[in-house]
């Protein structure tokens, strides 16, 4: 089973954006790359692979997506307000342009499902909790949820929105996005191992933000050899992914 690669304009962003596409049915996963990666990463880092079992299966499939990262999160020598609207546009290009590109090509009809590794856990995770309308199933590995980190501890309206601890924490209870996110499956996980330290410090102020909100997230720590790369991620998602569909 090979990838299909097409190359997708983006009208709000004004540039092309490539798609690598794998399986033929079941439930879209779309993969957000590690920071600044592209499309044909995930393929790349032995990824694919991990869930063909479960594609061969007829039980998933993969939209894999260019990241927008190096004019964001990585464009450090840009004023940070600069790079969160271009974050904002991106985000529109995903939810406006991408997300409908994926019910026209496989004619799915519910939510979807994300993932993605170190920034792109980040970015599947964020997705759901901002749009929970859309997405209803999240693997997110060693994802950092304090958006400051990037940022020099600046802070605007548009972190706010794109940094889920502060989103959860300044959630009111009765906020009617909580229902929606108990009614999704959402798996974060991060371990305790080499280069997972901010990892680990903002995963752990989310989950007790999420508890005090009554959100129900399956929120895992791995051992302290665990650490931030591909090999434990591959592990990690092929667990996750047994567990999700056993």
């Amino acid at each position: 089973m090979s990838g299909r690669y097409t190359p997708f304009y983006s009208n709000i962003l004004g540039q092309e954006m490539g798609v690598m596409m794998y399986g033929d049915a079941g439930l879209p996963f779309l993969v957000f790359p590690s920071q600044n990666g592209k499309c044909h990463d995930y393929a790349g880092f032995g990824m694919v692979e991990v869930f063909r079992p479960w594609m061969n299966q007829g039980k998933l499939r993969l939209y894999c997506v260019d990241s927008l990262d190096d004019q964001t999160w990585s464009a450090f020598t840009r004023p940070p307000r600069e790079r969160m609207l271009r974050q904002e546009a991106w985000m529109r290009h995903i939810t406006q342009e991408f997300v409908p590109f994926i019910y026209r090509d496989c004619g799915y009809q519910g939510r979807l499902a994300t993932t993605g590794c170190s920034l792109g856990g980040f970015h599947a995770a964020n997705a759901l909790f901002r749009f929970p309308n859309l997405f209803g199933t999240v693997i997110a590995l060693s994802g950092a949820y304090d958006a400051r980190w990037l940022l020099y501890g600046y802070m605007d309206d548009l972190v706010y929105l794109n940094s889920p601890l502060h989103s959860i924490q300044g959630m009111p209870k009765n906020h009617p996005f909580i229902r929606q996110y108990n009614d999704s499956t959402m798996i974060l996980c991060c371990g305790q191992g080499a280069w997972e330290e901010e990892m680990l410090r903002s995963l752990r102020l989310l989950e007790r933000a999420l508890r005090e909100k009554g959100i129900n997230a399956w929120v895992d720590f791995w051992g302290k050899d665990v650490n931030h790369d591909w090999d434990w991620w591959r592990k990690q998602t092929a667990y996750f992914l047994g567990t999700l569909f056993s």
